[in-house]
């Protein structure tokens, strides 16, 4: 593995690969003896703001032996000003990896291929890997394997998430149920890839219908970055498609509910579900430390 650009790129193998040794950094940290990126430094190249995203990659570069170096949206702006092709090849020359939160996949691909050095996707407006890695190793943990996994994702299923849902579903077999409204959907050609490659992807207007004996319920919020001047719309298009009581009470008896944050409650997620639940969420918040050590660590193996 030379890079992490998206969940649609990894193989099972792969993920599996980055999950077992995520598990395996979570139990050893405070202990490591292997520092794979000693002598180096690693870019955080943020054009999107973050807390969780830009705390958990600091930190783990400077667990696994690196420096981090943060640049903002107001130091760099990648795909504006100056060419992301050039940003590439200048950044390639001076640091050694590269984790870029940005909007455009496009960017984060030409990143990868002309600066000759790792590169990590750490959110973009079409895929966002890591926090599908997180969430995988925490599901692993709450149920013990991955085997027979039913998820019902409730909101947007055609944000960054509900696209990485699709194709995490299509590289492990698991089933996956998206709960949107009609104007919502991913694309029909996206589904019918996915379906392809194996995965087991169904999508209802009915979030109860979609919970029904799933395993897991999940969500994100309704208005993602960018998208601030659609608010009020979207909260109107998006009030019945809430984790609450009832869609609760239609999943699997002691069903597992995620939420990769920030949370609104009384809007995605209602405030006495996430309490009830919030165990999980912050085990699936710390897990993304873990995983994108365990990232880092076979991208440098792979080097």
């Amino acid at each position: 593995m030379k890079h992490l650009l998206s969940i649609e790129s990894l193989t099972a193998p792969e993920i599996l690969e980055i999950l077992d040794l995520a598990a395996t950094l979570k139990a050893t940290r405070g202990h490591e003896k292997h520092k794979p990126l000693a002598g180096e430094c690693w870019g955080l190249l943020f054009s999107k703001s973050s807390t969780r995203t830009r705390v958990s990659f600091e930190v783990g570069i400077r667990e696994l032996g690196g420096d981090a170096l943060f640049l903002s949206s107001s130091e760099i702006q990648l795909g504006r000003g100056e060419p992301i092709e050039d940003t590439a090849r200048v950044l390639g020359r001076m640091i050694h990896g590269a984790v870029i939160r940005t909007f455009k996949q496009s960017d984060i691909e030409t990143f990868a291929e002309l600066s000759g050095i790792p590169t990590i996707n750490a959110l973009t407006d079409e895929e966002h890997p890591c926090q599908i890695l997180a969430d995988l190793q925490t599901i692993k943990e709450l149920r013990g394997s991955l085997d027979g996994l039913k998820i019902a994702f409730i909101g947007d299923a055609d944000c960054n998430m509900g696209r990485s849902w699709i194709w995490a579903s299509a590289r492990l077999g698991f089933e996956l149920r998206l709960a949107c409204p009609e104007l919502y959907r991913p694309p029909a050609d996206l589904i019918t890839r996915a379906q392809a490659a194996g995965g087991l992807v169904t999508i209802t207007e009915s979030p109860e219908e979609a919970a029904s004996g799933a395993d897991i319920l999940y969500t994100d919020v309704w208005v993602s970055m960018g998208k601030e001047e659609e608010a009020e719309y979207r909260a109107a298009q998006f009030g019945p498609y809430q984790i609450n009581d009832s869609v609760v009470a239609a999943a699997a008896p002691g069903a597992h509910v995620l939420h990769c944050l920030p949370a609104y409650r009384g809007k995605e997620i209602t405030a006495e579900v996430f309490e009830r639940h919030a165990a999980a969420i912050f085990q699936q918040a710390e897990n993304r430390l873990h995983a994108q050590k365990a990232v880092m660590t076979l991208l440098k193996a792979g080097v």
